[in-house]
């Protein structure tokens, strides 16, 4: 059986009945225990405008957690590049990286709801140029005591860069997508969705890792090895029909924000050429998604005792070839305290039978 690290994924949806002001103190109450129940890293979704996403400013609310937390590592899935101002990105970066200790992690993504680009005054069309673009200068920047960069979208010349991030030359980059190729060609830490075809996944990415993995030129070069995994939403309680009752009434209440990306209804991703992805089925937003019974059986919800939920993990770390294993915990209408007794379940009944040796500067570049 293979060893795992436990992360969680977070959309952090508008709270039903719950002030927004306390919604952000229980958060960080949960991050403070999963740091203390050794979770390996905590990762925050972005929207805008939409209920699917209270916390659009990832790094402010990552700075809060930095202060509230020791050891869990803190990052995205994704940051949306073509929504950032490069030098802005580099210098919140730098700041989050010594805030937190080298804990930061940052995902890669140029967003799928193209409305979003549009209310900020973007053209979607261009987010794929955009978002090459100011990745390029942000490696430059995060490695560089001045920034020179001549392109379609900025110009710098020779600005002075004041600050580094405490992980040299980068915190380590991470990619969520369905397929696995661009992703492994550059070393990143890869989360992908569950499903049948994960095994597939997990092996292509293997496949082409070694393929790259002596280039210097990696977006990822200073990482050693790979994180690489899966995400799920997930209740775990003291029986399970107790998990089923509460995952059953959250799932419509996380359904209906997902469809409500920037006010648009469900539909496919694309790839960054423009052409469409099919949505697997069972994926969030998908006309499967939205009947419980059926996200189940496609492996998008898990419900069930710690017994249950174990006999679950423990066929995906044989199975999957992953060595990371994703979790969200509170989503739809689950509460606080629902939560944070599943993260607890979670962590006490389930992980200690698949976690390796918990080495928290492992994955981490090299300090300055």
């Amino acid at each position: 059986m293979g060893l795992l690290r436990f992360g969680i994924f977070d959309h952090f949806e508008r709270p039903r009945d719950v002030p927004l002001d306390q919604a952000y103190e229980e958060r960080l109450r949960l991050l403070s225990r999963a740091d203390e129940l050794g979770y390996y890293a905590y990762h925050l979704a972005e929207h805008h405008q939409s209920p699917l996403c209270m916390a659009p400013s990832q790094n402010v609310l990552l700075a809060a957690a930095a202060r509230g937390t020791q050891r869990i590592k803190l990052g995205t899935l994704v940051h949306l590049l073509p929504m950032y101002h490069p030098l802005r990105f580099i210098e919140e970066v730098c700041m989050l990286d010594n805030l937190s200790q080298g804990r930061l992690q940052i995902g890669l993504g140029r967003g799928i709801t193209s409305i979003e680009h549009t209310w900020w005054g973007l053209h979607p069309e261009d987010a794929q140029r955009r978002y090459t673009e100011t990745l390029a200068i942000i490696v430059q920047g995060l490695a560089s005591d001045t920034l020179t960069h001549h392109g379609e979208f900025f110009d710098f010349d020779h600005v002075p860069l004041e600050m580094t991030p405490k992980q040299r030359p980068h915190p380590p980059f991470w990619y969520a997508s369905k397929t696995p190729d661009d992703a492994a060609s550059e070393g990143l830490h890869f989360v992908t969705h569950p499903g049948p075809r994960l095994p597939q996944a997990m092996a292509r990415y293997t496949e082409v890792w070694e393929e790259h993995r002596h280039r210097p030129d990696r977006l990822n070069a200073h990482v050693p090895e790979p994180i690489i995994g899966s995400s799920r939403h997930i209740v775990v309680a003291d029986t399970d029909a107790e998990a089923e009752r509460i995952a059953r009434s959250a799932w419509p209440v996380f359904q209906d924000n997902f469809s409500k990306r920037g006010m648009r209804g469900p539909g496919p991703e694309t790839r960054p050429d423009g052409s469409m992805l099919p949505v697997p089925p069972g994926g969030p937003g998908t006309v499967e998604a939205r009947d419980f019974d059926r996200a189940r059986r496609a492996e998008s919800v898990l419900v069930g005792s710690p017994d249950t939920i174990g006999e679950y993990v423990a066929r995906y770390a044989e199975e999957s070839g992953a060595n990371y294993f994703v979790a969200a915990f509170q989503w739809g209408s689950i509460t606080h305290a629902q939560a944070v007794h599943s993260l607890e379940l979670f962590a006490t009944r389930v992980m200690p039978r698949f976690t390796a040796p918990v080495d928290h500067a492992e994955h981490a570049a090299v300090p300055s």
